[in-house]
């Protein structure tokens, strides 16, 4: 029996394909610089800032349930 923890991903991919956005549109509509934008657009980042979070929930026009999703172990 594992006791790993769930892990968060943002799906800022899946979103931004739904609405025909790239991640450079969304830099300049958010101000949020670019490789902040693909950090978490690539879930590499370790740690999510709220205001960028509601930023690109703002400009995509989601709520954040939308945006970060939970993946829990088997």
């Amino acid at each position: 029996m594992t006791n790993s923890l769930p892990t968060i991903r943002l799906r800022l991919d899946e979103l931004l394909k739904e609405q025909g956005i790239s991640r450079y549109e969304l830099a300049k509509r958010t101000g949020i610089t670019y490789p902040t934008i693909d950090s978490y657009y690539k879930n590499k980042a370790l740690r999510y800032d709220t205001e960028v979070l509601l930023k690109i929930c703002m400009a995509l026009n989601c709520d954040i349930g939308e945006l970060i999703i939970i993946i829990r172990a088997p």
